[in-house]
């Protein structure tokens, strides 16, 4: 069902993307992964293993899209996995904080939904999957901006699903609890 199809996620080098990557790269998928500081070549090559093409790529997601679909010639699966956190509790929280979690985990979702919609409507297909979280949904001291960008993401990803499914797109969100991550061992930290 996805061998030969096109799969971009975001935060990709590490934890749930890497995981996600993969995953998809075992169906069948070519794979864009997109990253924020560096990937390594045994991911690469883990991914190429299967019998697929990875593109790794680091840069704006406007570009991400486009060289995806000039490489591939669809995007058929975009996973917005990229996120950060920024804890501290709010009345220590700095407007910049708030504002660099937000702009990374709902606003970096909104861009790539966007330019991969206007590809996948084209097509007449495709699956968008965000990655919120449990946090999101019941919220946790010391996050208020995380949990706000991952309640940001549930409603993205229902206002999407509405405007997009008449045109042969879903979108889903995916809402995990605590998962031990490069990104979670900050909490071992505090």
């Amino acid at each position: 069902m996805l061998k030969g199809k096109t799969a971009v996620i975001t935060g990709a080098a590490k934890g749930i993307g890497r995981a996600t990557a993969i995953r998809f790269a075992k169906e069948g998928c070519n794979i864009v992964l997109n990253y924020r500081s560096n990937v390594s070549d045994e991911l690469i090559a883990e991914i190429e293993g299967y019998g697929v093409e990875c593109m790794p790529f680091k840069a704006d997601v406007s570009k991400l899209i486009k060289e995806a679909k000039k490489k591939f010639g669809s995007v058929d699966v975009l996973v917005n996995n990229a996120g950060i956190t920024r804890d501290m509790l709010i009345m220590r929280m700095s407007e910049n904080e708030f504002d660099s979690v937000i702009s990374t985990n709902l606003k970096g979702a909104f861009n790539t939904i966007r330019f991969a919609s206007n590809i996948m409507l084209k097509q007449r297909a495709g699956a968008i999957i965000n990655m919120s979280s449990v946090v999101g949904l019941i919220g946790n001291a010391g996050q208020a901006n995380y949990a706000a960008s991952k309640a940001g993401v549930i409603g993205l990803t229902k206002a999407t699903a509405k405007e997009l499914a008449a045109r042969g797109i879903t979108c889903n969100a995916i809402a995990p609890g605590f998962i031990e991550t490069d990104m979670t061992d900050v909490l071992k930290e505090m």
